[in-house]
């Protein structure tokens, strides 16, 4: 249990990792078995944008000013979402120190976020072969230091991290599921 956060118990599973490192596969497996997921909010702040005719390099001119915008998305989902649903969320507000960490930048807003972070579990999915796409901007090093970062980021604060590593998707999503508890 992390420190201060003995009231705020959930029934929130994080899915992260490192950009291509299958999160949002794992998330729609697990949606077609019935479970509720959120994808995450980067990914969704970029379609939303790119509709209104933006280029990515737009979206991503400020890196610090969407990193921003990500997380302030994220508080604002969190603040919604009931307690006693079981839900997979594709990143929580500590990634946010992660890409933090990567731009070199610290923001007051991400840390009276961390002080109310809490999940039941993360699970850290390890990175699979990496393609860009339209939304990634990371570099295939950069993917590396995040899967660290992200780890560090929620091993800091005291909650568990659950590694899984790369193997075929029907495998991957048993042992997550074999670590939910309903």
């Amino acid at each position: 249990m992390v420190k201060g956060h003995k009231n705020m118990k959930n029934n929130w599973y994080v899915i992260t990792g490192a950009p291509c490192s299958g999160k949002t596969t794992l998330l729609q497996e697990l949606e077609k078995k019935g479970y509720k997921v959120f994808y995450e909010w980067a990914r969704i702040y970029i379609d939303q944008e790119i509709k209104k005719g933006k280029t990515l390099a737009q979206i991503r001119k400020n890196e610090l000013d969407f990193q921003r915008k990500i997380l302030q998305l994220k508080v604002a989902f969190e603040k919604k979402l009931n307690k006693k649903n079981l839900v997979f969320m594709e990143r929580g507000i500590p990634d946010s120190t992660a890409y933090f960490d990567l731009i070199t930048k610290k923001n007051i807003l991400l840390k009276k976020s961390l002080k109310k972070s809490y999940y039941k579990k993360i699970f850290l999915l390890e990175l699979l072969d990496y393609q860009i796409d339209y939304a990634r901007t990371e570099s295939h090093e950069q993917a590396k230091s995040l899967e660290n970062l992200l780890e560090k980021s929620y091993v800091e604060l005291g909650l568990e991290v659950v590694r899984i590593p790369k193997m075929p998707l029907k495998k991957r999503t048993k042992l997550l599921l074999s670590y939910v508890k309903e």
